[in-house]
């Protein structure tokens, strides 16, 4: 693993740089966000700078496989999935791609992933193993698609997506640390490193936002991550889950409370609970820094003693997840905006 000491400044440098041309490109063609009443930033911002997290992970994974840090086939599944969901977010990007398309692009990511990987790991449940096989497959499908959209739903402050997929790959390291597991550092490492340089450039205030080219792909790399652990060490797809508990919480519960108010899934809206908090506080940084606190004081704990066996996994969700769903009541997630 020594030659992470050198690979993962490189690419944290190359994302930085990256992230600042990706800027210059941004303004000169005016691919611009532009604030409007369902926005939650007020100054027109470049778009787009997910593009050099993209670039700069698709690009370490041959590395990390040439090295035998990562295998062929975890190396192949993840790049050309990702490659196929950075495509399509980056002509939404520039443009329309029509929801019915985009989806099956996702699927048909999903599907090339899940081939590669030999799909969804047999699971534990309250001391039981269950091998779902073809079930298992096609729920495990729309895993990832969900985990790629709902990253998309709260990339809406500055800061917030990068800072998650940085403390979710950090706190993975430290449990695989601390399970002697240092051959499954290397991937939440590298994704680490790309979002870093990125996220010198995002965090608040953000001069460059990430765009659905970056958020779709950090959702579905940390989904394609939590299933790939899971063949490894079982009890790490609880902990995935648990370390992105409050994205899972914030995105889900959302979109089911806008669902029973009859409103559209696909339509804009600035009604999750982040984005009420950032309202209340008047500051993206402050809800920022919230849910850092948050995954590093209450979930990483809780994955930790799942990882270590001395909690069920199940349990340790609905443990965890519990004062997050009281927090999404609390900041009124999904509740329709009142009048002006």
């Amino acid at each position: 693993m020594a030659f992470l000491y050198w690979l993962l400044p490189l690419i944290f440098l190359c994302s930085l740089v990256g992230t600042w041309m990706l800027r210059h490109y941004a303004v000169s063609r005016s691919i611009l966000d532009v604030p409007n009443a369902r926005s939650s930033h007020e100054v027109p911002t470049p778009r787009g700078g997910g593009v050099a997290v993209v670039v700069t992970f698709l690009a370490g994974l041959p590395v990390l496989a040439a090295l035998g840090a990562v295998s062929f086939p975890t190396a192949v599944g993840l790049w050309g999935a990702g490659a196929l969901v950075a495509a399509i977010g980056w002509l939404d990007d520039h443009g329309h791609v029509a929801a019915r398309w985009r989806l099956l692009k996702h699927f048909g990511a999903a599907a090339w992933l899940l081939y590669w990987l030999n799909g969804l790991a047999p699971v534990a449940l309250f001391g039981f193993w269950i091998d779902f096989g073809w079930t298992g497959h096609i729920f495990t499908a729309f895993y990832l698609v969900w985990m790629l959209n709902l990253y998309n739903f709260m990339d809406g402050i500055d800061g917030l997506a990068g800072v998650q997929a940085i403390t979710v790959g950090l706190g993975t390291v430290f449990i695989y640390t601390l399970l002697g597991e240092t051959g499954l550092m290397a991937l939440p490492l590298l994704l680490c490193a790309s979002v870093a340089g990125f996220l010198v450039w995002n965090f608040p205030p953000a001069r460059i936002f990430m765009g659905d080219a970056g958020s779709g792909f950090l959702g579905f790399m940390i989904g394609g991550l939590s299933l790939h652990a899971a063949w490894l060490v079982p009890e790490m797809l609880w902990s995935w889950q648990i370390l992105m508990g409050v994205f899972i919480i914030d995105a889900t519960f959302t979109l089911i409370r806008r669902l029973c108010n009859g409103e559209k899934a696909h339509e804009a809206h600035r009604t999750h609970a982040y984005q009420y908090a950032s309202r209340h506080y008047g500051s993206h940084r402050a809800v920022t820094l919230r849910v850092l606190a948050i995954n590093v004081l209450w979930l990483l704990p809780l994955a930790t003693f799942v990882a270590l066996e001395w909690l069920d996994g199940p349990l340790a969700v609905v443990i965890a997840y519990t004062p997050l769903i009281m927090l999404a009541v609390r900041f009124n997630a999904g509740r329709p905006e009142p009048e002006a």
